[in-house]
């Protein structure tokens, strides 16, 4: 009989990865880091629970780190087989893991340097060369076409909305001439967006794995252009600079689509404005380059005004050098990731930028428990940062209308575009508030069976 083992997000938003096993033959759905609290992001050090070199096939939803950073690991440790992505998210996936692995070999070589680390020498979760290891073993599929894994696997994708190349996961499972139908939502992104195109729903599913990152509450309403300029032109005025933390995929180009709009219409002033992550910028290529994942609102500013992500002094920072160059400007914005601040260069710039009351954070993402992110969301009045407590002055402000989940009512709105409710409903991806919530909602409808995920359970499909 087929079955399915969580072995991330399950309890948690990070780690996405789930075990689907089906006529002797394993097939992995997503590969991603555990992130925020201690105890999370140990189990990336510990071994699979599984050996992955029993596993025949990876299947991706989208790109994040938190569906796909697992993967250097995983080819590492055994896993020979291929990792199936359509082409978006193979390229996002090709700058991804090697900043990532990039990252955490600048953060052990720091932690070497400044001697904070508990390990000796400090070691990177995994490296580049292992990073580029795995990325040799994506092979590309149709974006929305049924795709034969094998003769146990069929998968089909559905715009999710969430980035470029998000996906919701058809998995069509053969067994003994009986069929089973498993969808996983993958991060349902949101509805009427300025870039990407709306979430689409499976038509059907026998099972479904449901995010609940927001099972439990709506995004604020207003308008998000209002907000962003209320806070730009505020911290302006008194001589400041605006940092924010993005996700280098998908909110820092959605930021640069806002902020162009807003400079266009003579609403903020044209400051200096940096995006300093090399992975945002080359992503931001790509957003423009897949056109096939553009909105119609996308499309026609594209028509009318020239490229809607370029905004009038924008400077695209690769190196290190010209990051460092960046301490010398007093009244700029910076972009710049990690978009929950564990690491990255967004990190050096809040330690030299959260001291100075003039300056602002803008948070525009969902901060997962134990990040800098979240201590920042909650009023922290110093941050951890390079073995030293850095004083938070700093105005501090969440903008939530740009989070690129669902919210709880686009949840609901997602699921009733299924032809007639799941045989059984598994919620992942989701905090204990969210997915409680979000159960709840979903067993008041007649004939829907819901329940949440365990870490590390096994249940018949």
């Amino acid at each position: 009989m087929a079955k399915l083992t969580f072995l991330g997000a399950a309890g948690t938003v990070t780690g996405s990865k789930y075990l689907v096993e089906a006529g002797g033959r394993k097939l992995l759905v997503d590969c991603g880091l555990f992130q925020g609290e201690k105890e999370l992001r140990e189990r990336n050090w510990a071994p699979l629970p599984i050996s992955p070199g029993t596993i025949d096939w990876v299947a991706l939803t989208h790109a994040h780190i938190d569906h796909t950073g697992y993967l250097p690991r995983l080819v590492r440790d055994g896993y020979r087989g291929p990792i199936y992505a359509n082409a978006a998210t193979c390229e996002l996936a090709r700058i991804l893991l090697p900043d990532s692995a990039h990252i955490q070999e600048e953060d052990a070589e720091h932690a070497q340097h400044k001697g904070y680390s508990r390990h000796s020498p400090p070691l990177p979760l995994y490296t580049v060369e292992e990073a580029q290891a795995a990325l040799a073993r994506l092979k590309e599929i149709p974006r929305s076409e049924a795709f034969r894994i094998s003769p146990e696997f069929s998968v089909r994708g559905y715009d999710a909305g969430h980035i470029l190349g998000s996906s919701s996961l058809e998995l069509t499972i053969t067994e003994n001439g009986r069929t089973t139908t498993v969808v996983f939502s993958g991060d349902i992104g949101r509805y009427d967006q300025p870039i990407l195109k709306n979430p689409a729903t499976p038509p059907r599913a026998d099972v479904l794995l449901c995010e609940s990152t927001y099972g439990d509450r709506d995004h604020p309403g207003g308008s998000v252009s209002d907000q962003l300029a209320e806070v730009v032109n505020r911290v302006a005025k008194r001589g400041g600079s605006v940092v924010i933390p993005g996700f280098a995929v998908g909110r820092i180009q959605t930021l640069l689509y806002l902020l162009r709009q807003l400079e266009l219409a003579g609403r903020i002033p044209e400051l200096p404005t940096y995006v300093d992550s090399p992975m945002a910028i080359t992503a931001t290529n790509l957003y423009l380059a897949h056109r096939e994942d553009h909105s119609g609102e996308f499309a026609r500013a594209e028509k009318h005004d020239g490229d809607p992500l370029d905004v009038h002094d924008v400077h695209m920072t690769r190196t290190a050098e010209e990051s460092k160059q960046i301490n010398h400007v007093d009244r700029c914005l910076i972009l710049s990731a990690s978009g929950m601040l564990t690491g990255g260069r967004v990190l050096h710039h809040l330690e030299r930028r959260l001291p100075d009351a003039r300056n602002a954070v803008l948070l525009v993402g969902f901060q997962a428990a134990g990040t800098r992110g979240r201590a920042l969301a909650e009023g922290a009045k110093t941050l951890r940062m390079f073995g030293t407590e850095v004083a938070v002055r700093a105005e501090i402000v969440e903008l939530h209308q740009l989070s690129a989940h669902a919210g709880q009512s686009e949840l609901l709105r997602w699921l009733n575009g299924f032809e007639a409710p799941p045989r059984q409903t598994w919620l992942v991806h989701g905090e204990p508030p969210g997915l409680s919530a979000l159960q709840g909602l979903i067993r008041k409808r007649p004939n829907w069976k819901a329940d949440i995920a365990e870490y590390r359970q096994t249940v018949a499909l």
